[in-house]
């Protein structure tokens, strides 16, 4: 197989991968880009919904904040409190997070200086709740997840394919020149070889981290 049609078939794995996969990525990237400020948002959310909480001297003990959600919620035996977050700033609440039988989670907000319950959500149906669902699985359970993980095993192949056809390998300049004034289509192809050069190694390892996350143990 001669050099010219080997790049032929790379270039064509690369058109058509990129098609495939680019919704997903689109989706995935834009959703992960929202969950970097999780916690701001989150907590605006809650504050919003419950109430501000005034910093007091004093904060109650994660077991007195315990010992108050389990009594809250000692009639629903389908509910198990796993998890206790503290609060991560003055004028933030307790959470706790309970599990039923069928997986769903429910939030308890706990005021840390008064101990008064706040309020509860399911965390699944949060817009928080939706962007994680939306990011990880495509709201789709472990289909979603699978497919997720396929959509990041092509990108990195994308990577990979891009890179041969980087120009600047038989000319450096070439791989890294941008003719504004040049036909649009032909911009967009500058763009898109000198942007993707400088992100390639950012792209290889997100895609290869989540391949590795929906690996089965």
């Amino acid at each position: 197989m001669n050099r010219k049609k080997l790049r032929d078939i790379v270039f064509y794995l690369h058109q058509y991968i990129g098609l495939f996969v680019g919704l997903v990525l689109v989706i995935v990237g834009l959703t992960g880009s929202l969950l970097v400020f999780e916690q701001d948002f989150d907590h605006f959310m809650i504050t919003q919904q419950y109430g501000i909480i005034t910093p007091q001297q004093v904060q109650l003990s994660p077991e007195s904040v315990l010992n108050t959600i389990e009594a809250k919620y000692a009639a629903r035996s389908d509910l198990h409190l796993f998890r206790i977050y503290l609060p991560d700033t003055p004028s933030s609440p307790y959470v706790g997070q309970l599990s039923s039988a069928d997986e769903e989670r429910t939030e308890i907000f706990v005021n840390p200086y008064t101990g008064a319950i706040m309020g509860e959500r399911i965390s699944d149906k949060t817009l928080i709740g939706v962007i994680l669902n939306l990011h990880y699985s495509l709201m789709a359970g472990e289909t979603g997840t699978m497919f997720v993980g396929i959509a990041a095993f092509l990108m990195c192949m994308l990577t990979i394919t891009g890179l041969v056809l980087w120009p600047g390998w038989r000319k450096l300049i070439a791989g890294f020149k941008i003719k504004l004034d040049a036909h649009p289509k032909r911009v967009n192809f500058d763009i898109h070889k000198v942007a993707g050069i400088i992100a390639v190694v950012f792209l290889f390892f997100t895609g290869f981290t989540q391949c590795y996350r929906v690996t089965p143990v």
